[in-house]
């Protein structure tokens, strides 16, 4: 796992809903400002947040990809980013995944290092279409 990088397993004994993520990420100190569900097969290019990232996964199952290698998380799960690592994400399944993501401050900042594949904004266009 990259330096700083942090993957913390779902702890309590039912099942992880939205509220209750909702709620695990911000006794972490961290604001949702988005919840994205991306489709199965999910590819998102590199890039990078000028600020520490956090996500919170509701439902699912993808794969962050690293220069220091892959960090899968399901439901549940919580995945600490600091400002400024470059990652990928690949859904290798024909499930849907869904998160919370967020920062301290609950604004969000992308540094594109690749085609912006995956990007929420293409994600917006491709629901409009």
């Amino acid at each position: 796992m990259p330096p700083g990088v942090q993957l913390i397993k779902w702890p309590h004994k039912i099942r992880p809903t939205e509220e209750a993520v909702r709620d695990e990420m911000a006794g972490y100190g961290y604001k949702a400002y988005d919840l994205q569900t991306i489709p199965p097969w999910f590819e998102r290019s590199r890039h990078s947040h000028d600020y520490d990232e956090i996500r919170a996964a509701v439902a699912g199952v993808t794969t962050f990809h690293f220069d220091d290698g892959p960090v899968t998380m399901e439901a549940g799960d919580i995945l600490l980013i600091p400002a400024g690592v470059p990652h990928e994400v690949r859904s290798h399944n024909d499930g849907s995944f869904s998160a919370f993501k967020g920062s301290i401050s609950g604004d969000r900042s992308v540094t594109e290092h690749g085609d912006g594949k995956g990007s929420k904004e293409n994600l917006d266009l491709a629901a409009q279409s």
